[in-house]
Formats: structure tokens, sequence, C-alpha cells
């Protein structure tokens, strides 16, 4: 178990702590602002080494300062702050116990979570499928913060970066907050893109074939700036 942090506050939080927890809270700012949540719903976290700092449960995220930071070791185990951790941990440290993700993005995006209501994978409509890893899967529902939820999301996850959890919303990762964030934009934006060309009256949207997503992705491993963080964000030109 990782040693209990003893002083919340940011002139006692260990070297990346204090940055990871500002991200933290930025992030989950963000995505009320944007629209991907309402009120306290959602949750957000970073890993920093054998950490996980995470959103707390029922806090408004305008009302978050530095002395709230809330961290846990990988086994669930609170180390830092008084504040209860988010409901949905499960969910996040099974990613981070399953993959190299430094971050995870859960939202209630209301597109996205109306496509879990509808089908078991997202249909291929657009090619930002292939940032994703390919296809979008629908997790099957199971009760928030159950330990039933998060491994049916991980079988969701397998070889892809983000999914659908049914009636419910999204979670994405990333090796960034940034990276994670725009890939749970972009799956919004996907699912809107869905909804939208499928409610027009007597026509199908054309969806693109597996073969054409492959051909995405390669193009993908090369695409962006070194170093920037960009390479799975083409323009959607």
């Amino acid at each position: 178990m990782a040693e209990q942090i003893q002083d919340p506050t940011h002139s006692g939080m260990p070297d990346g702590i204090e940055r990871a927890w500002d991200d933290v809270v930025a992030t989950a700012r963000r995505t009320v602002r944007e629209g991907l949540v309402v009120g306290t719903s959602g949750n957000v976290s970073a890993r920093v080494g054998e950490l996980v700092l995470v959103t707390p449960s029922g806090v408004p995220y305008d009302r978050l300062r530095p002395e709230d930071a809330v961290a846990v070791d990988l086994d669930g185990n609170q180390v830092l702050g008084k504040l209860t951790p988010t409901s949905e941990l499960p969910m996040h440290l099974a990613v981070y116990r399953s993959t190299g993700a430094a971050a995870v993005v859960h939202t209630h995006a209301v597109h996205a979570t109306a496509v879990s209501t509808l089908v078991p994978e997202l249909p291929l409509v657009h090619y930002m499928a292939a940032a994703l890893g390919g296809p979008v899967r629908t997790a099957p529902y199971a009760t928030y913060g159950s330990q039933e939820l998060a491994e049916n999301m991980l079988l969701a996850l397998r070889d892809r970066s983000g999914c659908l959890l049914r009636n419910h919303g999204t979670v994405t990762y990333g090796d960034t907050l940034d990276q994670a964030y725009d890939r749970t934009a972009q799956l919004e934006w996907m699912c809107r893109l869905w909804l939208t060309a499928s409610s027009v009256p007597g026509r199908e949207p054309s969806l693109l074939s597996d073969g054409q997503l492959r051909e995405v992705q390669e193009k993908l491993r090369g695409y962006g700036q070194r170093g920037t963080g960009a390479a799975d964000a083409p323009p959607q030109s």
C-alpha cells in the first residue's frame, strides 16, 4: 500500500501530484463547460507513479480547491485527502491496472449515452473511430460504481481506448488528460453524427468498411508533430 500523504496542501504535495491535481480539476471543469456532464456527474483521474488522483464524489467541480486533492493507490486505498473518491473508482482503477493509461475521463455525454441505448457498437460512420482503436463497443449495463460495471467496461475496451456504457455514458483513456479528453469529445461528436444521419426519413447513413478503417489507422501512425501528443487527432477534413 502506498504511504499516506500527510499534507494535502500544494506546499506539502510530492513532485508531480500538485500539477496532476490541477490538471484533473481543469479537465473536470471542462467536461461541464463543454456539456459532457451535468452537475457532479462523470469523473476524471490521472496516474502519477503508483498513485491515482481522482475527482471526489458529489462535489461541484468549480468548488474544488488545492486542499481538496484526493489520491488512492492502485488497490484503492486512499492516501491523500479527506473527501471520498468518486463512486466510479473501480472503473478508473480497472483501466490503470489493465493498460498503460495515464489518464481516464468518464462522462454522461448526451449523444453518446443515447447511442449506448440503441446499438451494441457505434456504426462506422466516420474515420475518427480509428483514433479509438476501431469500432467503439457498448459495455453491457451494470449498476454504477460496481465491480461488474468495471469488468464489463474492460471487455468493451479490449484493443480500444474508449467505449460506451449502456444507459450510462462513456469512458476514454490516454497518455495525457488532454488526449483522454479529446477522445471523449471525438466519441461524442461521432455519436451525434450517427444520430443526425440516422434521423433522416427513408435514408440510411453510408458506413466505412473494415478495410477503409484499417487504412486510416495506418495513416494515423505517422500523423501529427513529433512530441506534441496530437498524433491521434487529425483534422476532420
